[in-house]
């Protein structure tokens, strides 16, 4: 009898079993993901991303925070990334800070405006003989800078898990979402970012202390190529033309799709689970480059101490 009891058991579990992997089975899309991430999902919101152009210290700065707001960058970055699902809520914010820089630190991402005003300073001021217009390098550097924090902080707010430097994932992030928020616009966003490199790019001599390889950040060209491969990797028609020019070596173009496939295929299993696809429809839907015709910021816009 027993016998019989432990094995009644064991057909009863094992039915058991079966009819609860096909209630896995059964289940949406989201509702699966739940199940594999686990933990109380109900907190995970969209539109989470909240922004602010702060008062600057000093009145002089005054004039370029208005410019700012009068072109309403941070109100793109919100809607960008709006499709995220976020536990709480994350806020970008441009400041005057003392320094050139932009960092994440949980639950901010800060901009400075004075990095800002080097990226207006640095665009080139009539279209470039790459073919860069001064809005494009401009709006694709902003938008990769933005894009690069962003990256940082899902990382750390959805405990995303990272087999690489930091900001060589952040990089990657911030380029996948370039190439793809931006199909009819991906040439002009990745060249627009690619122009940060353009001193570099004059230089095909570069002499550094050891010690430079120390930084968390890649080198700036190796960033650059590691940007055009993966945009070539995604869509090598439309890209062609970097690798025929030499922005990039020809020795790294065959391996450019696999790389793209390896960080698609990451964003797609580690990030993806947590975008809500009506809202990314619509942010796919847009163009974010605006019209080459209009008038890019100019730092003669604003007084001279602020330059």
């Amino acid at each position: 009898m027993k016998r019989i009891a432990i094995s009644s058991f064991v057909v009863v579990a094992a039915v058991t079993a079966s009819l609860a992997g096909l209630q896995i089975r059964a289940q949406s899309t989201d509702q699966a993901w739940s199940t594999f991430l686990g933990g109380d999902q109900a907190d995970l919101q969209p539109n989470r991303i909240k922004i602010e152009y702060a008062e600057p210290e000093h009145p002089q700065v005054e004039p370029f925070r208005d410019m700012l707001i009068q072109r309403r960058p941070l109100e793109k970055v919100q809607e960008i990334f709006s499709p995220l699902r976020l536990p709480m809520d994350l806020t970008v914010r441009t400041k005057e800070c003392g320094i050139s820089n932009a960092w994440y630190r949980r639950p901010d991402i800060t901009i400075c405006y004075e990095y800002l005003r080097d990226i207006v300073e640095m665009a080139p001021k009539d279209m470039s003989p790459e073919g860069i217009s001064p809005m494009d390098a401009i709006v694709g550097q902003f938008l990769f800078t933005a894009a690069h924090e962003t990256g940082h902080a899902v990382f750390d707010l959805l405990d995303i898990p990272l087999f690489g430097r930091p900001e060589d994932d952040a990089d990657q992030f911030a380029a996948h979402v370039l190439i793809k928020i931006g199909q009819q616009d991906a040439r002009r966003l990745i060249e627009g970012a690619a122009y940060m490199y353009n001193e570099y790019i004059k230089n095909p001599t570069v002499t550094v202390r050891v010690t430079a390889f120390a930084d968390v950040h890649g080198a700036p060209v190796q960033r650059l190529y590691n940007l055009l491969c993966l945009a070539y990797g995604e869509n090598p028609d439309a890209f062609s033309d970097v690798v025929d020019k030499g922005y990039l070596p020809r020795s790294r173009a065959p391996a450019c799709k696999q790389e793209w496939g390896e960080v698609d295929f990451a964003f797609q299993k580690l990030i993806y689970p947590y975008i809500d696809r009506k809202l990314l429809n619509d942010v796919l839907s847009k163009s974010w480059v605006p019209d080459r015709n209009i008038p890019p910021p100019r730092m003669t816009d604003v007084p001279q101490s602020v330059r």
